[in-house]
């Protein structure tokens, strides 16, 4: 089943001492089962990283139906898909992505392991899109930290459902049928403490990869004769420090540049700059520039080697055409043999065989468009997910990327760099929302391979700020920690490494 996010806050702020903080609670069996909440070292409501600006425009019903426009199918941010030539052609023939270009920087699982960094951050369902809200009033359930509150919940006392009945200190997994799936009911609801992490098919499978690392580094702790009390805590640690160095030095470096990284890492903050103890997330990055992801995805995938009985399985990003149990596209909440990732096209092993995410750019895959989403809050008109997403721009009051980029003295996109924003006759071309700026800034500055000034400013700084003030974080706890586990280059740790000990490598899958 899916756990009720909004109403666990409180528990995901357990177990953030980590071990070592003298708050272990010994439960069945000697496995730590709960932990107290650490000092309120995070606020539970999102916040602004620049309360000085102003917001980039009025939120009237000219502003909305104009960034519902925006966003139409067809229009200015629809990549136009030729969908009629079929998932296979559409996954291996750039020629039929004209406007969609493979990103040759950033493979196609970064896409959706970002969504599960902005899952594990971020939480947000109550404000009415495009109806103006103070975002200090608005609550954030998830803590604003690289945490994996959104895997692991309360722990095997919070959270029972999501825990190995047998072994607590291990999570549930299950079989799809060849390969792993994650939990799930009857109904074939996965139990996950955060339903998002079941919207598509390669978040889910992460998530299920995420699981098995946590289990064998469970057997792991335990071979090294960690006390039965500490198994589970000094487990997620090692897993969490892991993620961290992963989203860090990894992740962060493809989606905002190296160099925007060694700035804020050497220059310091400048502009996330949360009091002691009331670290939070800030919509200009939940609500705009990490939101880059919905740039990115593939209209069609090359999903693994053979589970198609024996054949490649090509799929859809989604085909509203498809129903029953096993459609042959990517959304979620489905169970079948066939419906696993061959992690070779995902991410870098090395081996010659990844396959790429698309520009960040204003043009998004055709799919995208169509693509079912959950009920809005009340109050909110009927919008696609970018048009939701551009919606969200007034709701919080998010400043132009113009405003932001004289605010911390980046190069500015000018008027002349909008002219299909122009025609709207609402300033847009010289206030753009944030949302809209930063994917046509990472096209224009980036070459479509990363982020841009304003964006890979905004995102490195609150990466790496929640992890510096992360009371658990190797950040905080041993900065000149290096991964410990098995990794292809010594001191470094990747996607492809956490695949690897997590056993759903390429050759512990034989594909």
């Amino acid at each position: 089943m899916a756990i009720d996010n909004a109403s666990r806050g409180v528990s995901r702020r357990r177990l953030l001492a980590g071990v070592g903080a003298g708050a272990l609670v010994a439960g069945t069996g000697g496995v730590l089962l709960d932990a107290t909440p650490a000092a309120a070292a995070f606020s539970n409501r999102f916040g602004r990283m620049f309360p000085s600006l102003p917001a980039f425009g009025s939120a009237t019903t000219q502003m909305r139906n104009a960034l519902i426009d925006l966003s139409r199918v067809g229009g200015p941010m629809d990549a136009r898909d030729p969908l009629n030539v079929g998932a296979e052609a559409l996954a291996d023939q750039q020629q039929h992505s004209i406007n969609n270009p493979d990103n040759f920087s950033i493979p196609q699982g970064m896409t959706y392991f970002g969504q599960f960094v902005d899952h594990d951050l971020a939480f947000e369902t109550t404000a009415p899109l495009g109806t103006p809200v103070d975002p200090t009033t608005v609550p954030n359930p998830r803590t604003p930290a690289l945490d994996l509150d959104s895997l692991y919940g309360g722990g095997p006392t919070g959270n029972p459902e999501l825990y190995n009945s047998a072994d607590p200190a291990k999570l549930k997994i299950e079989s799809g049928g060849r390969f792993e799936d994650l939990p799930r009911n009857s109904s074939g609801r996965a139990v996950v403490f955060d339903v998002r992490n079941d919207e598509n098919l390669p978040i889910a499978q992460i998530t299920a990869a995420f699981i098995l690392f946590h289990n064998r580094v469970v057997d792991l702790v335990r071979a090294q004769g960690t006390p039965a009390a500490q198994v589970f805590s000094a487990a997620r640690q090692l897993v969490t420090w892991h993620y961290q160095w992963i989203v860090l030095n990894e992740f962060l470096p493809l989606i905002a540049g190296p160099g925007a990284v060694s700035t804020v890492l050497n220059g310091g903050r400048r502009f996330y700059r949360p009091e002691p103890n009331a670290t939070f997330i800030p919509v200009e990055f939940t609500a705009a520039a990490f939101r880059f992801g919905h740039s990115q995805p593939r209209p069609a995938y090359l999903v693994n080697r053979t589970g198609n009985g024996g054949d490649e399985f090509y799929a859809m990003l989604f085909d509203p055409a498809l129903s029953g149990a096993d459609p042959a596209d990517l959304r979620g909440g489905k169970r079948a043999a066939r419906r696993y990732l061959d992690y070779q096209f995902w991410f870098q092993f090395f081996d010659g065989q990844v396959r790429w995410s698309k520009w960040i750019d204003v043009r998004n895959s055709t799919p995208l468009f169509g693509f079912p989403l959950p009920p809005p809050p009340s109050g909110s008109p009927s919008a696609n997910l970018l048009g939701r997403d551009l919606l969200r721009q007034l709701t919080f009051g998010i400043p132009s990327g113009q405003r932001i980029a004289a605010h911390i003295g980046a190069p500015a996109l000018g008027s002349f760099n909008f002219p299909e924003l122009s025609g709207y006759g609402l300033g847009l071309d010289s206030n753009t929302p944030l949302f809209y700026y930063i994917l046509k800034e990472a096209q224009l500055q980036a070459g479509g391979g990363s982020l841009g000034a304003v964006g890979g400013r905004i995102v490195a700084e609150v990466l790496i700020g929640i992890a510096q003030l992360d009371p658990a974080s190797y950040l905080k706890v041993q900065p000149n920690w290096r991964p410990t586990l098995p990794a292809r280059f010594s001191g470094q740790f990747t996607m492809a490494d956490l695949l690897t000990y997590a056993r759903v490598d390429p050759a512990s899958r034989n594909s």
